[in-house]
């Protein structure tokens, strides 16, 4: 079923509305995080916990600089920037990549100094406590960032869903290492659960800037090409069509396709045009994801010659 161009604005409305909601709840928890965080630090002295405090530093300012993003990314095309804003969700991604290797080079030399002049570790018990409401709150944002991002195809928010994700787990890792301090009385526990944190939040964040980069570098990903290819082939098939030279890219929030329509020679243009339409239609409707279409109308008969003049000579013979 088809929508009017009226219910696509406000239903691409109302996803802003939701993804900008988003972003800012998680901007509120992550101040709120930090505080709690630097004030079970300050009560312990425990480097784990520094380590999962450097993280919620990181957070604070990823996700200031991801609302920034978000409400670019949905401004509209002005002369100066035809097609529009949206690709700087994948400089966002990679901005908070970047951010996250920052604060696992922090924790590490950190958790180094500390454990070179001595440990010592005081009122673990309030610290846990904080650290364990931290970790349950994260873990409740991380999932409905990410719900949220998957109903509104965003990138930014799904970064920063992940991240949060990655800060609970980061939280709860603390609180084990900090359990065994107190259960054996062996403070080593303390800044070797530290590096433990350190190297899962450098893997996070390397693994958000290589995504960063295949976006901005437009990564074709197979599964989507597939995805693309088989709905072509049914498409055309319905309509008569053959199809060559499909390309695609995302955006962070779609994916913008072009493919060659081959029609025969003697067809009106009109019917072609008519015909090659349909195709950007039906397939953007088709795909489980938000498409643009564009179509490129060639003659069947003659084609490859045309593009084999077009290799040789840059231009149509």
């Amino acid at each position: 079923m088809t929508t009017s161009p009226q219910q696509d604005s406000n239903s691409k409305l109302q996803q802003h509305r939701e993804a900008r909601l988003a972003m800012r709840l998680s901007l509120l928890v992550g101040v709120l995080m930090l505080t709690g965080k630097m004030t079970a630090y300050l009560l312990t002295g425990s480097s784990a916990i520094f380590s999962d405090a450097a993280e919620s530093v990181v957070h604070v300012v990823v996700v200031a600089f991801a609302l920034f993003s978000l409400w670019l990314s949905t401004r509209p095309a002005i002369p100066q920037f035809r097609y529009g804003f949206e690709r700087i969700t994948f400089f966002s991604a990679g901005f908070e990549g970047a951010m996250i290797v920052l604060a696992a080079g922090s924790i590490l030399y950190n958790t180094t100094q500390t454990w070179r002049h001595g440990l010592a570790l005081e009122n673990l018990g309030s610290g846990v406590l904080l650290i364990v409401a931290a970790g349950v709150l994260n873990a409740g944002l991380g999932w409905y960032l990410l719900r949220t991002a998957k109903r509104n195809h965003s990138l930014i928010l799904e970064a920063d869903g992940k991240h949060v994700l990655t800060d609970s787990w980061t939280s709860f890792g603390v609180v084990a290492g900090l359990g065994l301090v107190m259960a054996t009385g062996w403070k080593p526990f303390d800044p070797l659960i530290a590096y433990a944190v350190a190297a899962n939040i450098l893997w996070t964040g390397g693994r958000l800037l290589w995504r960063a980069m295949k976006g901005l570098l437009d990564y074709s990903d197979p599964k989507v090409g597939h995805l693309i290819r088989a709905r072509l082939d049914a498409l055309c098939k319905e309509l008569g069509l053959e199809y060559h030279g499909v390309r695609f890219r995302a955006t962070g929030y779609r994916q913008i396709i072009e493919v060659h329509l081959l029609f025969p020679e003697n067809m009106k243009l009109g019917d072609a045009h008519r015909l090659a339409t349909v195709v950007e239609e039906r397939l953007a409707e088709d795909l489980e994801m938000p498409a643009e279409v564009i179509t490129h109308l060639e003659s069947l008969e003659d084609h490859s010659q045309v593009h084999h003049v077009e290799h040789y000579t840059g231009r149509p013979d």
